[in-house]
């Protein structure tokens, strides 16, 4: 139930973030909560052994917000997909604190190898991150950008394959 609190209290920071001043019962109607919802459920019910009714709940998952989440994805607190239609993440992935996900997003493993999640982590709609990887903390992904390498702490990720996009500077001198 405390990670439950402390996703629904980063989606409403995030809206808060973006100027939308919102209350806790629209957060629990947004597109998406009930997704995140059922995931920690699932996870649950995994961690203390009851493999069917994790089944069930990701099977719930799958029909009622079109995602499909591994009942050994163990994300840490502050967990929020935004619009869950399309996410796919294996069971093998781990996620640190404060990572926000929008549709389409795959993690994905390679050869048995799942990437790495750390904290305070952005994945923009339509974006792959696959194998055996890390992301570091403070990293945004970009939509549609395809992670198949590291990305080191406070990276912006774009392209594909994707890579740190550098701010270009105009150097005007006097």
């Amino acid at each position: 139930m405390r990670n439950i609190t402390a996703d629904l209290k980063r989606k409403q920071q995030i809206f808060a973030e973006d100027g939308a001043q919102v209350s806790m019962l629209r957060i629990c109607m947004a597109d998406g909560t009930s997704a995140n919802v059922i995931y920690r459920c699932m996870r649950w019910c995994a961690s203390h052994h009851l493999g069917l009714i994790a089944y069930f709940f990701q099977w719930l998952n799958k029909f009622m917000n079109g995602c499909i989440i591994g009942s050994g994805a163990n994300f840490s607190a502050g967990f929020v997909i935004m619009h869950p239609v399309g996410i796919v993440i294996n069971s093998k992935v781990v996620g640190g604190m404060n990572i926000t996900l929008e549709s389409g997003v795959v993690i994905g493993d390679e050869k048995g190898q799942s990437p790495i999640l750390e904290n305070n982590i952005f994945v923009g709609s339509g974006a792959k991150i696959i194998g055996s990887l890390t992301v570091a903390d403070n990293v945004k992904i970009g939509a549609n950008a395809v992670l198949t390498k590291n990305a080191e702490k406070g990276a912006t990720m774009l392209g594909i394959p994707a890579k740190p996009y550098k701010k270009k500077t105009c150097g005007v001198t006097s």
